[in-house]
Order: C-alpha cells, then sequence, then structure tokens
C-alpha cells in the first residue's frame, strides 16, 4: 500500500486585511503569458499584469472555462507555451506531479521580499505558488421570494429542499434551485462538498486508498439527486456560468455559488432589479445535523512555469507580482472577490466566504491523488442523478475507476 503524509501547506485564510506601498513593475525584457479562468477577479488580474508590457516585453493571456483542460499541457513544451498558470487548491497538484511549475523561492528573494507571507503557498518545504483571493461555495437567495413564502434563510440542504417545494407550490418558480451541476469537474465539486458535508472521508488515513462507498457517501449522492428535482432539467449542463445566467433570468432563488460570483449576481448588470436587489449571500449549508459545512475553502494563486528561461521566469513574477498587488483594488475590484492582497476590505458580497472561514469550514484536499478522485466522481455520478444506476453502484464506479488510475500513476500498488 501507497504511504502519504498530506503536504505542508501555509496560508491564513482569515488574514485578509492591511496595507503596502504600491510597486512598479521593473521588467526590461522576457515573455509572459497567462492561462487561467475567466470570471471578473482573474481578469483583473490579468489586465493589471498587462499593463507590464512594453515593446520589450510581450505580456499576453488565455482566460477559460476549459483552462484546467489546457494548462498542463501548455506549460510541458520547452519552453512551455504558458510562462504561468493561475491555479487552486485542486489544480495546482497536477502541475507540480508533472513538474512543470518552479519553486518560488530564489525569485522571492531576489524580488518578492514585500510579499506578505499570507500569500505565500509552501508545500513540502517550498514555495510554490503566490495566492491572491480566498473562495467558498456559500448560499445565494432571493429574499423577496423567501418572504413571500414566509421563511428564513435555510441553514441546511433539507430546510432549502423544504422552501423550494413551497415556492414551487406557491406557482413562483418551477425550479427554484440552481447548481452548478455540469457533468465533470463541476459535478465532481458538488459531490466533494457534500460528502465533507456529512462528515465523509474520501480516503483510509494515511494511505492513498479511496474510501467513499459507504452510508455518508450514499447520503450525499442521494442529497444531491434530491436537489436536481428542483432544478432546470437540463441541470448537468450547467456550470457556473450557465448557473449565473439562470440566477439572473430570475429562474432561481436558492444555490450554493461560489463566492467570487456573488458580485456578479448582485450587480446591475445582466438582470432586472426585482432580481439583484433582493439577491443575497449567506454562509455554507450543512448536511442534516453533522455540524459540518459542506463546501470547501480554496485560494487561487500564481505559479511560475518550469521550462521558460530566467528572463521569463522574472518577467512572469514580476508582472504577476504586479497583477495581484495592492494597486488592483478599487472600489469596484474590492467587490470581485475576498482578496488576500494587503489592503482589501471586505465588502457585502464576502460575506458567504468569511463566514465558511468563521464556520470552520475545511479546505478543498491538497493531496497528489485527489485529482484523480475527482476526475473519477466527475464521470461518475451523472448515471445516477438520471436513475440509470444506484448510488452504491455509482460509489463503486468511481471507486474502480480512482483505484484503475492510481495505481497506474503509482500510488497504490
Amino acid at each position: 500500500m501507497y504511504m502519504w503524509k498530506k503536504v505542508a501547506m501555509t496560508t491564513a485564510f482569515a488574514a485578509l486585511a492591511g496595507t503596502t506601498a504600491m510597486a512598479s513593475c521593473g521588467i526590461d525584457a522576457g515573455r509572459v503569458s497567462i492561462v487561467g479562468n475567466e470570471f471578473p477577479a482573474i481578469q483583473t488580474v490579468a489586465a493589471a499584469a498587462a499593463a507590464c508590457g512594453s515593446d520589450a516585453v510581450e505580456v499576453k493571456s488565455n482566460l477559460t472555462a476549459d483552462h484546467q483542460k489546457i494548462n498542463l499541457a501548455g506549460m510541458q513544451g520547452n519552453p512551455a507555451e504558458y510562462t504561468t498558470a493561475i491555479i487552486a487548491n485542486s489544480s495546482i497538484i497536477a502541475l507540480m506531479n508533472d513538474d512543470v511549475i518552479r519553486p518560488l523561492d530564489d525569485l522571492i528573494a531576489a524580488h518578492g521580499a514585500d510579499i506578505p507571507a499570507k500569500q505565500l503557498i509552501t508545500i513540502n518545504g517550498k514555495v510554490m505558488a503566490v495566492a491572491f483571493m480566498a473562495n467558498a461555495q456559500t448560499l445565494a437567495y432571493r429574499a423577496d421570494v423567501l418572504k413571500e413564502i414566509g421563511v428564513e434563510p435555510p441553514k441546511s440542504y433539507e430546510e432549502m429542499l423544504a422552501a423550494a417545494e413551497m415556492i414551487r407550490e406557491k406557482g413562483i418558480m418551477e425550479n427554484p434551485i440552481g447548481g452548478a451541476y455540469a457533468a465533470g469537474w463541476n459535478l465532481a465539486e458538488e459531490f466533494v462538498n457534500m460528502y465533507i458535508g456529512t462528515g465523509g472521508e474520501f480516503f483510509t488515513p494515511g494511505t492513498a486508498e479511496v474510501s467513499i462507498n459507504n452510508e455518508k457517501g450514499v447520503a450525499a449522492l442521494e442529497m444531491m439527486k434530491s436537489l436536481t428535482a428542483y432544478m432546470n432539467p437540463d441541470y448537468l449542463t450547467h456550470d457556473s456560468n450557465g448557473t449565473q445566467a439562470e440566477w439572473e433570468a430570475g429562474n432561481v432563488a436558492l444555490m450554493s455559488m461560489w463566492g467570487s460570483r456573488m458580485g456578479n449576481l448582485m450587480d446591475t448588470e445582466g438582470s432586472e432589479p426585482v432580481v439583484y436587489e433582493n439577491t443575497m449571500v449567506g454562509g455554507p449549508l450543512m448536511v442534516g445535523d453533522s455540524g459540518v459545512p459542506a463546501t470547501t475553502l480554496w485560494w487561487d494563486g500564481w505559479t511560475v512555469a518550469k521550462n521558460v528561461s530566467d528572463e521569463d521566469a522574472t518577467a512572469t513574477f514580476l508582472a504577476m507580482k504586479e497583477g495581484t498587488g495592492p494597486s488592483i483594488l478599487n472600489d469596484t475590484t474590492m467587490a470581485e472577490a475576498v482578496w488576500m492582497i494587503d489592503g482589501y476590505e471586505p465588502t457585502p458580497v464576502s460575506a458567504g466566504v468569511f463566514a465558511a472561514i468563521a464556520a470552520g469550514s475545511q479546505p478543498y484536499p491538497m493531496l497528489p491523488f485527489m485529482g484523480l478522485l475527482h476526475t473519477a466522481a466527475g464521470d461518475n455520478i451523472a448515471d445516477f442523478l438520471q436513475g440509470k444506476e444506484s448510488a452504491e453502484q455509482a460509489l463503486a464506479d468511481i471507486e474502480a475507476a480512482y483505484t484503475a488510475a492510481a495505481t497506474e500513476n503509482g500510488f497504490l500498488k
């Protein structure tokens, strides 16, 4: 059996305020190529990094919802296509497993002494990323709709289901629950959250042996299926963008959604006043009386590719440092994320993430084999939700797919 110790990770989700001086880019030459997700906070980072470009310094970015499908391949070449990938708890592990990102300690010593320690992600004694924002999935609700049915914002998924039934019975909305249940990564993340909410453990302690085919795994899947009964019938195609669109169209009154999306839901763009004026943020939901928030804490950060020249690595480090520095904070960007940047001041849209932190929510597991389980879950849950197989069979399929992948990758014998 492959024995594994969890990697040492140092970051402070709660230390999210302070001040520091604005820095200039200081780049004379080099190439910067960014790959990352496409939501507003990442767009802000990429735009600020791009401002470091000049006739001697090329800065470009590819921001896409498919970033996790292309970042590894784009960093495997020599030289790498992308000099930096914007990643999170889960996605950094794949890049480390394939040895395509470099430790940042030397670059920090030379150019990053002013980066706050709370932003430095240290794995096995080496700084591998610089975090710039915290995230979690928490409750979004329509205050006017809940007032109409006479209930308080739900604290648990059971309460969400009860509220959804009342909303449907009163003819207010036919499918009042939303969720990023797109088959694949998004669906797997919902399972991860729900399984954690039951108090479940993913692996036999100290090993890479998966351990989800149990009562808690069944409970997690059954709760997910119960929620889908109140979702748009096309829920398996709805990622975060699709779910946001459903909300802004006024079709949804309750959902668990990323904190980084709350600013979009609450601004004046994309929806009518009755929607954005009544969109409120709550803490993470529980499953039954487990007392464990059914969410995971995340950080988003940036890396530097291994297969690039020292000149490009330095240019990338300096541009990304500028892109995630205090100078990006203003009245607009403050509401885009829970920034881990000095000078950040919490806004109402950040309340859910701070509530998740205060509730003791668990970070997404940073284990080198967790990504294999995530993929296996994303590939094998949809059949259960569609009534094609039992929860037990779905869990067995997940375990079988994971075990094969973990064995192939040397985590199991």
